[in-house]
């Protein structure tokens, strides 16, 4: 058949056509609301994936696992395929690519490392879509509101449940002066913190050493305020 002829344009609107598309509206809107309400709490904050990236993201995962569940509307129904298309790959893939978006907003300040839960719910808001994409409505909203959940409230049980705080330091030395390191441990200890294990490194800063630690709070009233 002529792909160009009425009959062939014709199909792409039949009416099992369309009442596929009209199923997959709803599916893309309700992904969408659901990454905007995701995405507010992020917005709320200051972070800079916000409410238009969860939206996009939660959407475009829906839109690409929605498709797969009318095969044989492809194409105006002129699709000849010699096997039924296996879904599973086609959510590896959207998963996968939203590492790559996650890692974008994940950033290092120091030995401090910013994004973390901005990169993890971005992934979540792709699990999301691909939920409203199958057809789990339920499943899809129950991990909208967890994840606004864990978002907003564990941040706070976090501080109420018992913690020691931390804090990156950067000590410059001055010139010809040796350092040791056990001395260092030594005056944290005496002010209520230790050295992490396996955080003190070494760099250097015109010719000036400069050592890089993270200062564990022996207690949470050690920590520096802006950590509690």
């Amino acid at each position: 058949m002529d792909p160009l002829s009425l009959q062939s344009l014709a199909d792409y609107w039949s009416r099992p056509a369309v009442a596929t598309n009209v199923v997959i509206f709803f599916n893309l809107l309700g992904a969408l609301i659901l990454g905007l309400l995701v995405g507010y709490e992020r917005a709320y904050h200051g972070r800079a994936a916000g409410m238009r990236t969860y939206g996009l993201v939660c959407m475009a995962s829906a839109a690409v696992t929605v498709i797969f569940g009318s095969p044989a509307l492809w194409y105006g129904g002129h699709a000849t395929m010699t096997a039924s298309p296996d879904p599973s790959h086609v959510v590896q893939g959207i998963l996968t690519g939203i590492g790559f978006l996650g890692a974008g907003v994940i950033m290092r300040e120091g030995l401090s490392i910013r994004g973390l839960t901005t990169a993890a719910s971005i992934w979540s808001s792709s699990a999301i879509g691909v939920l409203v994409g199958v057809g789990f409505y339920g499943a899809a909203i129950l991990l909208t509101a967890l994840s606004a959940i864990c978002m907003i409230w564990v941040s706070r049980l976090e501080h109420w449940l018992p913690s020691h705080a931390g804090v990156a330091i950067a000590v410059r030395f001055k010139k010809n002066f040796q350092p040791r390191e056990e001395v260092l441990r030594k005056v944290a200890y005496q002010r209520g913190y230790q050295i992490a294990a396996g955080s003190l490194s070494i760099d250097y800063n015109a010719g000036q050493p400069e050592w890089h630690y993270v200062a564990i709070a022996s207690n949470r009233k050690k920590g520096p305020s802006w950590l509690r």
